[in-house]
């Protein structure tokens, strides 16, 4: 299956950032990708770098206004596509929220950020809820989507919850960057184990991983930080660990690749890590802490 992936720099212009999404999801369908990954929070800046309730502006109902207007194209080109959106539930409830469009347009699922992150420039409390929709794959025509948002991808319990409800490949929609005030070689160190801990998931569970991460510098508004340069290193890990593609770390990039949804059974016949779980053995997962 061909996939693509776009790592897009915004800018405080959303008309702006969705017009360029909209190019970028025709070139990448003329190049044949039957799915199509957008990056977290993809229609505006990452607003979480301060706590303003200005910023609850930028929410939208699902279905709304980019559902209807994303849905149309995709509808036009035939192509699944994962949105990213800052969703408004209700009056006072918001969520970080993946919507997975069917080629048809309509909406196949959604997925709800289960983990928040609350760290200088991620202030991602303030605004969002957690999920409360469980580590479901939504089933599409390019198959069982296990889709989790960024700071998702640091736990290995919800890429293996994905893998045991049926997924067939992990998507990620990320944001995540540098602090300017860290040295080159803690900033190598972040970005090194973010890939790492993203490709461990992929060999455990025999799933391809894909990542979908921003790409740009954006200003801190409140001064409290330096601001975040967006790391891009958007990827594709194969269900082996094996590096498919990857983009460039400092531009603009549509990343095509191809995976191999079929290879995951070949995979578990050999390695079959799911036969042997001791799952008899593993109920402290669910505590905070066992000292």
């Amino acid at each position: 299956m061909r996939i693509a992936l776009i790592q897009q720099k915004n800018s405080e212009n959303i008309a702006e950032n969705i017009s360029k999404l909209e190019q970028n999801l025709r070139a990448c369908a003329m190049q044949g990708a039957e799915l199509i990954i957008f990056q977290e929070l993809h229609n505006s800046l990452y607003f979480c770098q301060t706590e303003d309730i200005k910023n609850f502006d930028l929410a939208e109902t699902i279905p709304g206004y980019s559902t209807r207007l994303f849905s149309n194209l995709v509808k036009e080109l035939g192509v699944v596509t994962v949105l990213s959106l800052f969703e408004k539930r209700a009056v006072g409830l918001y969520h970080n929220t993946a919507v997975v469009l069917e080629k048809d347009g309509s909406i196949a699922g959604i997925y709800r950020k289960m983990h928040i992150p609350d760290d200088p420039a991620f202030y991602e409390k303030f605004y969002f809820t957690p999920g409360d929709l469980g580590f479901q794959p939504i089933k599409t025509s390019a198959g069982n989507l296990g889709v989790l948002i960024c700071w998702d991808q640091w736990y290995p319990e919800a890429a293996r919850l994905m893998a045991l409800n049926g997924a067939d490949l992990l998507i990620y929609p990320t944001a995540i960057g540098w602090d300017l005030s860290d040295t080159k070689d803690e900033q190598a160190r972040q970005r090194d184990a973010w890939i790492a801990v993203q490709r461990g998931h992929a060999v455990a569970n025999n799933l391809p991983v894909i990542t979908c991460n921003r790409v740009g510098y954006e200003n801190d508004l409140s001064g409290v930080t330096s601001g975040i340069h967006f790391w891009g290193n958007s990827f594709v890990f194969g269900a082996q660990g094996e590096l498919i593609a990857q983009a460039p770390d400092n531009e603009e990039f549509n990343l095509i690749a191809e995976i191999d949804l079929s290879h995951t059974e070949k995979l578990r016949r050999i390695w079959p890590f799911f036969r042997d779980r001791r799952i008899d053995s593993f109920g402290d997962l669910t505590k905070i802490w066992k000292g």
